[in-house]
């Protein structure tokens, strides 16, 4: 009886261990804003993710801190989703587009960055969480109007290393792994201004922030968050995820430590050309985002026509009467982003932001994940 029963065991360990494999290789890191956990928190299907990022936390005074003073309860809600998902790591993101003002004189010199590392630990254990994603917009570039300096380059990488050196420490007493992660633009011009080949030995991995390639910044359409370049776009130097995924090879980091972003919403411009159903046309009325939940409601009412772009594996809508022209993910395009990550063995997928969806677009991620 006992013999029988070896290999039915060896069975079920290799079926457990083959599922282990696939689940820590193929991450899915979703951006949860701070603000939509106190009456959105209910949507959050957990086992659906491996990671999750609390966006964000701030820096005052050189140290990381609450984003809010309803932060300590939210992330006790956070937690309470390894309840269905024991394996659900979480992460408390750093900064951000709004708040990364505080970066380059927090990690200007070493008794800066001490502070800095100290005050991370410190809201790791507070918090109980499992790691820290810095979101740096940007090392040595100014952001959104962001203090900067040429030496935001070595200092980041000093940093990261400093953390990483300060994890592992605390790894040691609490036998446990705790997690260190960035998110990167997805531009050459970021990449000059940090040292990637020096920085990814002390990272889990790297969050490409792969959309936001065209907005309202521009005077003109384009795909925000296209796989593959476009043949329409008359751009010189044509962005896409799988530009932005060789520029980061190029520079020696795995490919596995690299995942890359999807776009839970979308961008828009009104009065645009009516060429081309909108796509790489000049606009001259207001920009907008969108998150997808409202895009599905607005494709309902027969107003919008879907086009997709088989170049740049990207859809759009077009709609005549107004001249609106919106990009963005739909499941066809997250199915061609899953199927790319398996074919050049990347980490897997983040997105921004949960609650852009409805459940569609995640759902999408997590039954293309599983399949082999």
């Amino acid at each position: 009886m006992k013999k029988a029963l070896v290999p039915s065991l060896l069975l079920f360990l290799g079926f457990v261990l083959n599922t282990w494999t696939v689940k820590a290789q193929e991450k899915v890191v979703g951006y949860i804003v701070a603000g939509n956990v106190d009456d959105k928190f209910n949507e959050i299907t957990a086992k659906k993710l491996t990671h999750v990022n609390y966006a964000f936390a701030n820096i005052e005074k050189g140290k990381i801190v609450e984003g809010s003073p309803k932060d300590k309860e939210r992330l006790k809600k956070i937690n309470g989703l390894k309840q269905d998902n024991p394996d659900l790591k979480i992460l408390i993101s750093v900064g951000g587009w709004a708040w990364s003002g505080g970066f380059s004189k927090a990690v200007a010199n070493k008794i800066n960055r001490e502070r800095f590392a100290n005050s991370g630990i410190s809201f790791l254990k507070k918090h109980d969480i499992d790691g820290i994603d810095l979101d740096w917009e940007y090392p040595g570039q100014p952001g959104a109007g962001n203090l900067h300096s040429p030496e935001d380059k070595q200092n980041f990488t000093a940093i990261l290393k400093l953390f990483r050196k300060k994890l592992d420490s605390l790894g040691k007493v609490d036998s446990k792994n705790y997690l260190l992660t960035i998110a990167t633009a997805a531009n050459k011009e970021y990449l000059k201004h940090v040292e990637l080949d020096k920085i990814h030995p002390h990272l889990d991995f790297i969050n490409i922030m792969s959309y936001d390639y065209r907005g309202g910044w521009n005077n003109s359409t384009s795909h925000h968050t296209n796989l593959y370049d476009s043949e329409t776009d008359p751009e010189t130097y044509k962005r896409s995820t799988n530009t932005a995924v060789k520029e980061h090879l190029a520079t020696g980091v795995p490919s596995e430590k690299l995942v890359i972003g999807v776009a839970f919403y979308g961008r828009g411009w009104h009065e645009t050309e009516n060429k081309n159903a909108g796509l790489h046309q000049r606009a001259f009325g207001k920009s907008f985002s969108i998150n997808y939940r409202e895009i599905k409601d607005s494709l309902k009412d027969g107003t919008y026509s879907r086009f997709w772009d088989k170049s740049a594996r990207a859809p759009y809508l077009w709609r005549k009467d107004t001249g609106t022209f919106i990009t963005y993910d739909d499941p066809e395009s997250i199915r061609q982003k899953v199927n790319f990550i398996k074919e050049h063995n990347l980490g897997g997928i983040m997105f921004w932001q949960y609650h852009g969806d409805d459940g569609e677009l995640l759902e999408t991620l997590y039954t293309e994940f599983k399949k082999q």
